[in-house]
């Protein structure tokens, strides 16, 4: 068996070779629509029998939104009997008032928190508190199981990579139980990142975020946004397909589940899949790979 084989073989491993401890989780957001909510409950509907390790619930800035994220945690609790792990932010919020929702969240059964710094608005000066003070004082009301934020790739805002990589050093020596990082499509520069965490006494297991790409349009988008480089590649293979959404669905899928078997053969176990409140794409890839009811 020449090489190229090799890797083909070694790549389209049998579904009993993969899924014997592949472990997945998923994020939302809170719909802000009657036709948003239908979307998003229909999607946890159908990705609950999955079994998650737990399912992540975003917000923006303001305590409205940090309502409706709360509401559905409480539902996704309450009804799906899932592990519900809200996004906490520390930038529109002060340290009592941080501490009152850690503790409302605990009181309510919540005991998964993925806490971040947040956006900042615009013009505005340095923040008070960043993610490790968030990570320090949800430890300080609680032993909340806590996830953070990683890049693989540097987050926009940071002057160089060391930088970014001792900030993450930072939340996971507050407390940090696992860190779930950016999505991105270069293998390598995940790879590289995870290698220079151990080496810096990261040692937290850094879960690759899996974003299924069903436009490549918003994608770019995301990616220019957050610091993700989308490899000339892609932009090729969903090349003539505006008006074809039923292939760029089946493009997407397949892009992210041969990310997931290059990154299982490097010993990865866990993913987190950005669902964009849409199930399809990622009930089909987990199916695909063997995560079945």
């Amino acid at each position: 068996m020449n090489a190229r084989a090799r890797q083909l073989d070694l790549l389209n491993r049998t579904i009993r070779d993969i899924d014997n401890d592949l472990n997945v989780s998923f994020e939302f957001f809170p719909p802000n629509s009657p036709e948003m909510e239908n979307t998003l409950w229909n999607s946890i509907e159908r990705l609950a029998p999955l079994n998650p390790s737990f399912v992540s619930v975003t917000y923006g800035a303001g305590s409205g939104t940090r309502d409706r994220t709360h509401g559905v945690i409480k539902r996704i609790q309450k009804d799906t009997g899932l592990i519900a792990a809200p996004h906490l932010t520390c930038i529109d919020a002060g340290r009592e008032e941080l501490i009152d929702i850690a503790k409302d969240y605990w009181e309510s059964g919540v005991r998964h928190i993925v806490a971040l710094r947040g956006d900042l608005p615009n013009n505005s000066s340095k923040p008070d508190m960043y993610a490790n003070d968030l990570v320090e004082l949800l430890k300080g009301v609680a032993d909340f199981d806590i996830s953070v934020a990683a890049y693989p790739e540097t987050h926009p805002e940071a002057p160089n990579a060391q930088f970014d990589l001792v900030n993450l050093k930072r939340k996971v020596d507050a407390g940090a139980n696992r860190a779930i990082s950016q999505f991105f499509f270069d293998m390598d520069s995940y790879l590289r990142f995870r290698d220079r965490c151990v080496a810096v006494g990261i040692n937290v297991e850094i879960v690759p975020g899996i974003l299924p790409v069903s436009n490549f349009a918003t994608l770019k988008r995301f990616a220019d946004m957050t610091n993700v480089h989308v490899p000339d590649w892609m932009g090729k293979m969903y090349e003539g397909l505006d008006d074809d959404p039923t292939t760029r669905n089946m493009v997407g899928a397949n892009i992210a589940m041969e990310q997931v078997k290059i990154l299982r053969s490097e010993g990865i176990n866990d993913f987190h899949f950005y669902t964009l409140n849409r199930s399809e794409l990622t009930y089909a890839i987990c199916h695909t790979l063997g995560v079945r009811p």
